[in-house]
């Protein structure tokens, strides 16, 4: 079964819109686990502007399924997921001024940079997990890395999947089944979506978690959140 991760960043914008504590965080995650996700993703950033340090650190004691930080490895994001000890930490090449994750890393330039931080990150006993594209040689160099895993970034299957499905899935079939070969276990996210989940999860071997925020505290909107959640379960089986 493929795990659903729900990304709660967008809970974290709403509440910090005007300020106080409504939508309540750590309620929102609560009830996220008790309406069947997998686990929560967080992805602090330097300027807090959805995801609060403080937010992360009252995560730790309540969160019973899996907890996942993801975000740019500066010694603030280092520092704070060894205080806080995650199941997973995903490592993404953001700068502090992007919007939203945008591109995977490269990972023959930054080899020795992030192998030295996913050294840091196993000898607490934290899996990592890296934010990469469908290029080969990308995959092979994140293997030199000692990751445990590799994020697929779906921001172009999800942008080509009305025009061609077959041919926007590839690239990932692909990739899924070199990480098999080499000893990764698989993740994907961001813009999966109701529309196209199911057949991503439905042709790529091997996946183990998809990691899901924005379309799916959208869809809450509309269809509620328990039964949101239940049906993002559902387009994984």
């Amino acid at each position: 079964m493929i795990r659903l991760s729900v990304n709660i960043n967008k809970a974290a914008t709403l509440r910090n819109a005007r300020g106080g504590n409504n939508p309540n965080l750590i309620e929102f995650a609560i009830d996220c686990e008790r309406f069947g996700a997998d686990g929560i993703t967080v992805h602090p950033r330097p300027d807090e502007r959805h995801i609060k340090r403080e937010d992360v650190l009252l995560l730790k004691n309540v969160i019973k399924t899996e907890f996942n930080i993801e975000g740019f490895p500066s010694k603030d994001f280092i520092d704070l997921v060894l205080q806080v000890k995650p199941d997973q930490v995903t490592l993404v090449p953001d700068l502090p001024n992007v919007l939203t994750s945008n591109a995977g890393w490269n990972t023959i330039k930054n080899q020795k940079f992030l192998k030295e931080i996913i050294n840091t990150f196993h000898n607490e006993g934290i899996r990592t997990s890296l934010f990469i594209e469908t290029e080969e040689e990308m995959i092979i160099a994140a293997k030199e890395t000692n990751t445990d895993r590799v994020e697929l970034y779906t921001e172009s299957y999800a942008r080509n999947f009305f025009n061609d499905q077959e041919k926007a899935i590839k690239p990932f079939i692909d990739a899924a089944h070199l990480a098999q070969k080499i000893n990764l276990e698989v993740n994907a996210g961001h813009d999966l979506n109701l529309q196209n989940l199911n057949f991503f999860a439905s042709k790529i071997k091997y996946l183990k978690e998809v990691s899901i925020g924005h379309a799916l505290i959208c869809d809450a909107l509309y269809f509620g959140l328990e039964n949101t959640i239940q049906m993002y379960k559902r387009n994984l089986k």
